[in-house]
């Protein structure tokens, strides 16, 4: 199995798939503008470091051992100079690349430090930049650039893109596309970790041809404060078909409290050939995150062909 996508989300989707499976690769968006990845990325021309710890960390092993590595790559500096707010991951991360001089091969060092259930990839092979033509509520078109930006933006985002415009994918996640057996987008900001992945062209190719199944996982509120404010779920996976027409999707994963026109979200799940599966998967104190044990369940649900016909295309 092979989840795409950065941040929150994607640690949302890896915490369940792990209670699934141990064949688990991460391919994680390499955008990240602000904060301790910006910082870093600015200085020494890395890639962005902090969505791959968090899914490193999101797959860490359930002992005492991987428990405190993972706090241990969670823990941030507090202080009056350069270290603030520096997470110890990003720093342990970058040290690993510039010992070893493979993004990857840094990577897979973390990942068995951590005795992680799976692997975690960069989407590219350098640090990307994300542009986007936003409509603001003045009507007015404009372009907004970076992720940090973009995620804050205020207005309709019509289009994103990725600065350079045709980047070179990480091969090791080409090829964990191409072999996998399902692959999984989804949740997270749409248009900074979701779509992304997308605009990678070998990334794409390989996402449109591979002959595994696909499964979209929705967001958790109907209408998200910055990049999708305003935007309803259905109108999520009519972005994906915009931006990738030639992508195959199987089924789609939303939460009952996220739609509010499950007749209208099924038809745009048809039209690009899904099943739609609205199923509870947030935690039930109340917060807008996901359960693994629910979102795995319906993972489960999609995988053992118990809600369709979900067999490997020939």
């Amino acid at each position: 199995m092979v989840a795409l996508g950065g941040g929150h989300g994607l640690s949302a989707s890896l915490s369940a798939l792990r209670l699934l499976t141990d064949r688990l690769t991460a391919v994680v968006t390499v955008a990240d503008d602000g904060g301790s990845s910006g910082r870093l990325r600015d200085e020494l021309g890395v890639l962005p470091p902090g969505d791959l710890r968090m899914a490193l960390s999101a797959l860490c092993d359930d002992s005492d051992w991987g428990r405190t590595w993972r706090d241990v790559l969670q823990h941030r500096y507090s202080s009056d100079g350069p270290l603030d707010q520096h997470a110890v991951g990003n720093l342990l991360i970058v040290a690993l690349w510039e010992l070893l001089g493979d993004p990857v091969q840094g990577l897979d060092w973390v990942g068995r430090l951590l005795n992680a259930s799976g692997r975690v990839l960069p989407m590219a092979a350098v640090p990307l930049r994300i542009a986007a033509d936003v409509v603001g509520p003045d009507g007015v078109r404009r372009v907004v650039e970076g992720q940090s930006a973009v995620a804050t933006s205020v207005g309709r985002i019509e289009q994103v893109r990725l600065e350079p415009e045709a980047p070179p994918a990480c091969a090791e996640a080409v090829a964990a596309v191409r072999d996998a057996h399902w692959v999984v987008l989804g949740p997270g900001s749409w248009y900074t970790s979701v779509l992304p992945h997308l605009l990678v062209p070998e990334l794409h190719d390989a996402l449109v041809a591979h002959r595994g199944r696909t499964i979209v996982t929705l967001n958790l509120q109907r209408e998200e404060a910055g990049e999708t404010a305003d935007l309803p779920v259905q109108e999520h996976v009519a972005v994906l078909r915009e931006h990738a027409p030639d992508l195959r999707i199987d089924a789609v994963v939303a939460d009952p409290a996220a739609v509010d026109d499950v007749a209208g979200l099924s038809q745009v799940c048809a039209e690009m050939g899904a099943r739609l599966l609205v199923r509870q998967v947030r935690r039930g104190d109340g917060t807008a995150r996901h359960d693994p044990l629910r979102l795995a369940a319906a993972y489960r649900d999609i995988l053992e062909g118990s809600f369709g016909d979900v067999g490997v295309r020939s």
